[in-house]
């Protein structure tokens, strides 16, 4: 038990990863390609605790949030300027925009709960407020204590429901160890792989770090806390999948459709179970996405601030705002979200690229710089994120 001991940040990295988005993207995965795509979900963890790894490492030692790394280390000023405005580009608005993504799965696992349709109006409203409440009282603390406990709610509900499902355990492992690319499955490769390794995380990530921890003696406890909470949120996603590979779901909309297409076979308990893994995803992610905005925010500025400072909390309140805004007037922010895939299109390659530069700087990481075989995997990442930049940048212009 002592290793559970350390698990910290990274289990709101994990939370923010496994939200509506990818209980969607999951559910489509599994219903049009079975356990064939399960490989993906494997990479995609892999990637994500080697860059999660990297990010809080700068976030330890330098006790610092990343975009002020890359502010005090990039001299030319055209290029640090270019580099903070794309950064602030795709964290601020695009948060905006899946913020508003996330308190609509919330919304859906609430109204399903309690099978109320005339309450789905202020559904909505009523996530967010408790979103509100959270972070304004949250502490990074109590914010730890709330997340192991929806995450722990989320991940044994979708895993009861993978077990109900009865699937095979040869085409698990198959799945998951074998990469296949059926017909048309690019596409849905490419999202598997995007809603796991989610650029703003990266920042996230290494601002609580440095919450938590003030010492490079912790770097034992950073690198099993990433370890173990990014593999637990990838052991979720793949649970997602493996249901929907195995449940009577016809056709996907939106991330509601598993809880419906479970009903005919286990009855009104799979449709409450999924249903509050649902609620606990969408108030997870609805919680990080203004926090990691904010974070952001601070560190691009300079303002040195904590969670309770004044400017902090404007920042989430704004981004928590405009989610609830989109979804309380019925607004389809299709073109902020458009700008916002773009954006992180572009973030991700770059702060992969970025990440990988500053773990190798002796002005940022001293001794504690990359060894041979993390520049091995993180430059095999690198091109990796700027195959997965371009593709998602291309099919939202529609070249692909």
């Amino acid at each position: 038990m002592g290793i559970f001991k350390k698990i910290g940040p990274g289990i709101l990295i994990a939370a923010a990863f496994v939200g509506p988005g990818t209980l969607t993207v999951c559910t489509l995965a599994g219903v049009r390609f079975g356990y064939t795509l399960l490989w993906a979900l494997t990479l995609s963890i892999f990637a994500t605790i080697v860059l999660q790894g990297m990010a809080s490492r700068v976030g330890l030692v330098t006790q610092r949030g990343l975009a002020g790394v890359v502010k005090k280390e990039l001299k030319n000023p055209w290029l640090r300027n270019t580099v903070i405005i794309i950064i602030l580009a795709a964290i601020l608005v695009g948060n905006a925009a899946y913020e508003a993504g996330n308190i609509g799965g919330a919304s859906l696992g609430l109204a399903q709960l309690f099978q109320n349709q005339e309450l789905t109006a202020w559904n909505p409203l009523i996530i967010g407020i408790l979103t509100f409440f959270l972070l304004w009282m949250g502490t990074y603390k109590m914010l730890e204590k709330v997340f192991i406990g929806l995450v722990a709610t989320m991940g044994l509900c979708f895993v009861i429901c993978a077990l109900l499902a009865k699937p095979s355990a040869m085409a698990i492992l198959k799945g998951a160890l074998v990469p296949q690319l059926p017909t048309e499955s690019l596409l849905t490769v490419i999202a598997l792989v995007g809603t796991t390794v989610v650029p703003y995380n990266l920042f996230l990530h290494a601002s609580l770090v440095k919450e938590k921890w003030k010492s490079e003696t912790a770097l034992k406890s950073v690198k099993w806390d990433t370890i173990i909470s990014v593999s637990l949120g990838g052991l979720v996603s793949m649970a997602i999948l493996i249901t929907a590979s195995a449940a009577p779901i016809q056709e996907v909309t939106g991330a509601a459709d598993m809880a419906r297409g479970l009903e005919p076979l286990f009855g009104k308990m799979a449709t409450y179970i999924m249903s509050i893994g649902l609620l606990a995803a969408g108030i997870t992610s609805a919680i990080t996405a203004p926090l990691a905005a904010a974070f952001v925010a601070s560190s691009c500025f300079g303002w040195n601030a904590n969670m309770q400072d004044k400017r902090f909390r404007m920042v989430w309140a704004v981004v928590l705002f405009f989610g609830v805004f989109f979804l309380s007037f019925d607004i389809k922010p299709i073109e902020v979200i458009q700008f916002a895939q773009v954006a992180n299109g572009v973030l991700l390659p770059v702060m992969a690229i970025l990440l990988l530069w500053m773990v190798n700087r002796k002005s940022v990481m001293g001794q504690f710089r990359n060894s041979t075989a993390q520049n091995i995997f993180g430059l095999i990442i690198v091109v990796f994120t700027l195959f997965l930049g371009i593709k998602s940048i291309f099919k939202v212009i529609g070249l692909f």
